[in-house]
C-alpha cells in the first residue's frame, strides 16, 4: 500500500483556545493513538488533501521534528457547513500486529449480463473492511466482474486473499447484475398484452367444455 507523509509539530497546549488558534492559521489538530499514550500534534490542512480527499486507502507516515510513525486514518471531522477539516485521528501501525482497515473495491471488466443483456450492475460494496499485518495491507480489492450475467452475484469469498481476512460474512454480496428497470417494464407489458388477446380470443372463438365432460372427482377413487 501507497504511503502519504505527513509533516507536523507537537502541540503542548490541547485547549480550546490553542485549537481555535491552529484552525485560524489553517493548521489540523491531529491525535495519533495505537502507541500508549496519545501524541497531540498539527499540520498543514493542505498536507491532508491527497489523504482525505481520495477513494484509494494508503497509510501514513507521520513526521514529528526528529520522530516518525507510521498511521493509518482513522477518523476526519468536517464543519458541518463548509467542510472544513476540523479534526483528525490516527492509529499508529507496528510491523507484526495485524490492523483492521476499509479498503476500496476496483471494478474491472464488463459484464456479460450489462453488455449483452442490457442487466444494470448494482455495486453494494464500495469498501470491505479487511484485517491484516501493514505490510499485506491492498491498496484496492480487485472485483473481476467479466463472468457475471442476469442473476449473478460477486461475493466477498469470490475477491478473497490469503494475505488478509475479511471482517465481513461470507454471504455478503459485493456487487450484482440486476434487470433493468425498463426491461422489467417492458417484460410486464408483453405479458399483459399476451393476457389480453388470449382473453379476448376465449371470449369469442372458444366454446367452454360443457359440464358432463368434466369427471367427477369420485370417478378416480372408485376405478382405483
Amino acid at each position: 500500500m501507497k504511503s502519504i507523509t505527513i509533516k507536523g509539530s507537537k502541540r503542548e497546549s490541547v485547549g480550546k483556545a490553542s485549537t481555535k488558534a491552529l484552525r485560524n492559521a489553517e493548521k489540523v489538530p491531529c491525535v495519533l493513538y495505537g502507541g500508549g499514550n496519545a501524541i497531540h500534534f498539527s499540520a498543514d490542512e493542505l498536507s491532508f488533501s491527497k489523504l482525505v480527499y481520495t477513494g484509494k486507502a494508503h497509510t501514513v507516515v507521520i513526521e514529528l521534528e526528529d520522530e516518525t510513525y507510521n498511521a493509518i486514518l482513522q477518523d476526519v471531522q468536517f464543519h458541518p457547513l463548509s467542510d472544513k477539516i476540523l479534526h483528525i485521528d490516527f492509529y499508529q501501525l507496528f510491523e507484526g500486529k495485524e490492523i483492521s482497515m476499509d479498503i476500496p473495491v476496483e471494478f474491472i471488466g464488463q459484464a456479460p449480463g450489462v453488455k449483452l443483456s442490457g442487466g444494470v450492475l448494482s455495486k453494494n460494496k464500495r469498501k470491505l473492511r479487511v484485517r491484516a499485518l501493514p505490510s499485506n495491507l491492498p491498496d484496492s480489492i480487485i472485483a473481476d466482474i467479466s463472468n457475471l450475467e442476469i442473476g449473478n452475484k460477486l461475493y466477498v469469498t469470490d475477491v478473497s486473499d490469503e494475505k488478509f481476512t475479511f471482517l465481513h460474512p461470507d454471504n455478503t454480496v459485493v456487487c450484482q447484475v440486476r434487470n433493468s428497470r425498463v426491461s422489467l417494464i417492458t417484460e410486464v407489458e408483453e405479458v399483459e398484452g399476451e393476457e389480453t388477446e388470449e382473453g379476448a380470443e376465449g371470449a369469442v372463438g372458444e366454446t367452454a367444455p360443457a359440464a358432463e365432460d368434466t369427471p367427477a372427482p369420485d370417478q378416480g377413487k372408485g376405478d382405483a
